[in-house]
């Protein structure tokens, strides 16, 4: 996890979500790392990924990997 500066940030959600305000919104910083917050609260704190580590997450999330046990 990196710090950066989310100022003026354009967080956008996943096109799959269904527009509820419950889930994450993802932004992609000038710097190339990614910022990804709880859209319930903009406002909280944030993480920001490095470019591969954000590629890493993707991947694993698309595979399936991301389930629990």
């Amino acid at each position: 996890m990196n710090s950066a500066d989310l100022v003026g940030a354009q967080w956008f959600e996943s096109s799959r979500s269904s527009g509820s305000k419950e889930c994450v919104e993802a932004a992609h910083l000038d710097t190339g790392f990614v910022g990804v917050r709880d859209s319930k609260d903009p406002a909280g704190p944030a993480l920001v990924f490095a470019p591969a580590e954000w590629d890493t997450f993707l991947a694993g999330t698309k595979s399936g990997e991301s389930g629990r046990p």
